[in-house]
């Protein structure tokens, strides 16, 4: 018997690594920030404060860590593979240096950084490629941090919104996740790095339209017909006006945040 053709948005493909480069303009104004409260940690398990440290962000995207990181004194590198994203950072940020390129093969110089920030995009690399490529670029005693804002799936109605987007799209959200890396183990399946682990719940209130511009941001939306991601949000619009009649969303997320030091010589 013949196994099912997979669609082309079930598992973390290049495809869909690629599908951000044509929505990178509403993915800046759409993706949602992070909250302070992550830098402290970042901070803390690094060992080091932000301001006046050399930071290399990959998969910096649209520049939403990267701005976050500047703003706190950080001399910010920003290194990013796509090129509408890479455009798109350009006009955001235009005081800080992007260079294309991947975690896979970083064009950074041995020994020159001392924190590489990875938001939201770890889980594009292969980590048998990237963890080396990460301890060479560091300097001694330098750290690596992965963050993700990940869906608070203890609040209702966020849950039954992810079992809406598995059914429809027909897709393991919980695989997703795991392929994501988000615990230590996936992170660096060699065991070369110990990771120390953060989870920080925060919440933002935005418009319905907000949100909804929001998931169509998703790889998984973008790499779809968009007649299938249509017909999703048009019966999602109507589920969360009965939760929220007002239009305005709460949105709640869990930042998990892993950092590991590297080797002091």
């Amino acid at each position: 018997m013949t196994a099912p053709t997979p669609h082309p948005w079930t598992g973390l493909n290049a495809t869909r690594a690629r599908s951000f480069d044509a929505a990178a303009a509403e993915y800046a104004a759409n993706r949602p920030s992070y909250p302070p409260a992550l830098l402290d940690a970042i901070e803390e398990l690094a060992g080091r404060p932000l301001t006046g440290a050399r930071v290399a962000d990959v998969g910096a995207g649209t520049g939403i860590a990267t701005a976050l990181l500047h703003a706190r004194g950080a001399d910010v590198l920003a290194v990013e593979p796509g090129e509408g994203m890479a455009a798109q950072f350009r006009r955001t940020l235009p005081e800080v240096p992007v260079v294309r390129g991947d975690g896979n093969a970083l064009p950074l110089a041995t020994a020159s950084t001392d924190l590489i920030t990875y938001a939201q995009s770890w889980h594009w690399t292969d980590p048998a490629r990237a963890v080396p490529e990460a301890l060479r670029v560091l300097r001694p005693g330098g750290a690596l941090a992965l963050w993700w804002n990940t869906d608070a799936n203890d609040v209702a109605w966020i849950a039954e919104q992810g079992r809406r987007i598995a059914r429809h799209f027909d897709v393991d959200i919980a695989a997703e996740q795991r392929a994501a890396g988000t615990r230590a183990d996936l992170a660096d399946p060699s065991g070369r790095l110990h990771f120390h682990r953060r989870e920080i719940r925060w919440t933002r209130t935005v418009p319905l339209d907000t949100h909804l511009a929001n998931l169509a941001s998703h790889s998984i939306f973008l790499v779809c017909p968009a007649s299938h991601s249509s017909a999703f949000f048009t019966k999602e619009r109507a589920h969360l006006l009965k939760t929220f009649p007002d239009g305005v969303v709460e949105e709640t997320y869990d930042v998990n945040l892993l950092v590991a030091t590297g080797p002091e010589t």
